[in-house]
């Protein structure tokens, strides 16, 4: 019973409850308290001040985790992703007060049940130890009753929420009607015609033709919001030539590195080892009069090659067999030869010359290296004293007076693009920059130091002619090819229609038994779905960038009964019951929260995220 209430859970509270609670509204107005303790009451229950300190720094860690970036609790509330926070656990607290006048509880035996199962309370033979869970809780600043009482919690509210979602079943109609509709197939005939069948006359428009199109196609040419920004950067390249590097640190390095630049002659080499010399012996004589081959020697032992392959190897792993094989010619076997696992035939299959790089050679590289680790701790060096210069109100371009900072200016429309804007720390510190925020100094990857400032924001905006000519050019050609294949596939249209067959020597493709989901090369990306509108004997001109067909549908297959649609059957059966649950639930949420008539502290809240921001 515990594994299964465990499994619920973890299912439906952590996972659905982020995603069924749909914003705040409704219970952020009105205030409560001012006593700081929790901040909201729900019904009964409240969610107190470290309930939500906790989450909302186990979503900053989340956060971080999965995308390398830390966030401050004001970014996340930036984002909304405090109200979030805040919707799970007043979510869970309704569920709580819903339990609560509903009298159900948990009784000591089962809550005994619970601890002895969960791992980090037992000892190593996997018996609850009571010590182990006085010392785990202490170490997660926890106390054995609020534990338990919140487990008493976390137990009643998963018996509710099984027994709402246990057991829900939509009925099969919608399965099979689903699984129909997306085996359903098409058998039909097409022709294809692609930009490079049409031979057009090279014409260059004159300015007005363009400007016509330009206007006609406004949409086409208009840039997305852009945020204006001068940013001041200081990278390890741009101090690398002034770093010192000293040449004692230079041979220590190299020393350490002995083998990367001392690489000793090798062999590629398989080994085949045997019980005793008579049985090595008898296979090196069959090889050598042609009677076997080496592979069958190995497949004989119920081997493959891989299994015997040791990859490339130095004379000191081969012990006593190294001069005999590193004598042979590659291609050649020789041995038998003794190894660690006894006699061995050994086969050499290539052959690697030493490499010795002399302190000279490998210096550039180490000096590089060195340097480049240089340049950054100087860099790091360089922080504290350029963030204290902006807060003494320098601007970015004192920067550059001041420091060896560069200043820029670029603008960005939240893409990844070169330079600058290829780092992740800058697009973030972009998309969250005001034009009221004063700059301050962070790190990019590569350790370069940067700062930056939004200077204004543009709105989305006609793209200038002049600026816009190249691209009008090239999409006034491409709308003038794609006139022409438009026109020669209508003319086919009219043919078959007229005829009722395509015309002899037309490039007709045949296709059978095609699901909605096929792919066909060089063909519209909507091709599919059009087809599936379609009665048998239907013809009709398709067109899409990928080019433009004239199709004609053949013949309606209902779907096959095979092995992957019963597998496919029994798939949308499992998620549609599961959504079934997930609606259950949902409304059983919906019905809680609206009862206990949650109230947020906003006082309390707002204290939470200044006091902790950093």
């Amino acid at each position: 019973m515990a594994t299964g209430i465990k499994k619920l859970s973890n299912t439906f509270v952590w996972i659905l409850m982020g995603l069924l609670i749909v914003g705040l509204a409704g219970f952020g107005a009105v205030n409560f308290s001012s006593s700081m303790s929790a901040v909201a009451l729900v019904g009964e229950e409240e969610v107190t001040v470290d309930e939500y300190l906790r989450e909302m720094q186990r979503e900053q860690r989340a956060l971080q985790a999965q995308g390398g970036q830390a966030l401050s609790l004001s970014q996340m509330a930036a984002f909304g992703l405090d109200q979030a926070v805040l919707g799970r656990l007043i979510s869970i607290a309704a569920i709580d007060n819903e339990v609560k006048n509903l009298g159900i509880s948990v009784g000591d035996d089962n809550l005994r049940q619970e601890l002895a199962e969960i791992p980090a309370f037992q000892d190593p033979s996997g018996n609850f130890d009571r010590q182990t869970y006085s010392f785990a809780l202490q170490n997660a600043n926890l106390n054995e009753s609020d534990f338990e009482a919140d487990l008493r919690r976390e137990s009643a509210r998963t018996l509710v929420q099984g027994a709402i979602v246990v057991g829900a079943k939509m009925p099969d109609t919608l399965t099979k009607t689903l699984t129909s509709y997306i085996g359903a197939r098409r058998s039909f005939s097409y022709v294809p015609f692609s930009p490079d069948q049409i031979s057009l006359i090279q014409v260059v428009p004159e300015d007005a033709v363009l400007m016509a199109f330009y206007e006609a196609n406004a949409d086409d040419f208009t840039l997305p919001e852009t945020k204006r920004i001068t940013y001041a950067r200081l990278s390890p390249d741009m101090i690398l030539d002034t770093v010192e590097v000293d040449e004692e640190a230079l041979r220590t390095l190299y020393s350490d590195r002995s083998e990367q630049y001392q690489i000793a002659e090798r062999r590629l080499v398989e080994r085949l080892v045997f019980a005793d010399d008579t049985s090595a012996a008898d296979a090196k004589a069959q090889l050598d009069v042609a009677g076997t081959t080496f592979e069958a020697l190995v497949e004989g032992r119920g081997l493959a090659l891989q299994d015997i392959d040791l990859g490339d190897v130095t004379q000191s792993f081969l012990g006593d067999a190294a001069e005999a094989v590193f004598a042979a010619e590659v291609g050649t076997i020789v041995g038998p030869l003794p190894s660690d696992l006894g006699p061995a035939l050994y086969r050499v299959n290539g052959q690697l010359e030493a490499r010795h790089t002399t302190f000279e050679q490998a210096e550039p590289e180490l000096r590089d290296e060195l340097a480049a680790d240089r340049a950054r701790r100087l860099i790091e060096q360089q922080a504290e004293e350029i963030n204290d210069l902006l807060a003494g109100g320098a601007t970015l371009e004192d920067l550059a007076n001041e420091s060896d900072m560069e200043v820029a200016s670029l603008g960005w429309s939240g893409e990844t693009g070169e330079g600058i804007t290829a780092y992740e720390g800058f697009r973030t510190a972009a998309s969250l920059v005001t034009v009221e925020d004063f700059p301050t100094a962070e790190f990019l990857g590569d350790g370069s130091l940067f700062a930056l400032r939004l200077d204004e924001i543009l709105p989305e905006r006609p793209e200038a002619f002049e600026d816009a000519k190249a691209k009008v050019l090239a999409a006034w050609e491409a709308d003038r090819v794609a006139t022409a294949l438009q026109a020669e596939a209508e003319a086919l249209l009219a043919t078959v229609t007229q005829t009722g067959d395509f015309p002899e020597g037309s490039q007709v493709q045949q296709e059978t038994g095609l699901t909605r989901t096929a792919y066909l090369d060089n063909t519209p990306a909507d091709m599919m779905n059009q087809i599936f509108s379609m009665e048998p004997g239907d013809l009709k001109v398709i067109k899409g960038e990928a080019g433009t067909v004239v199709v004609r549908l053949d013949a309606v297959l209902a779907a096959e009964e095979n092995e992957e649609m019963q597998l496919l059957a029994k798939a949308l059966s499992t998620q549609l019951d599961q959504a079934v649950s997930e609606a259950l639930f949902t409304a059983f949420i919906s019905d809680a929260q609206l009862r206990a008539a949650p109230r947020v502290d906003q006082q309390a809240l707002n204290a939470v995220l200044t006091n902790y921001s950093q």
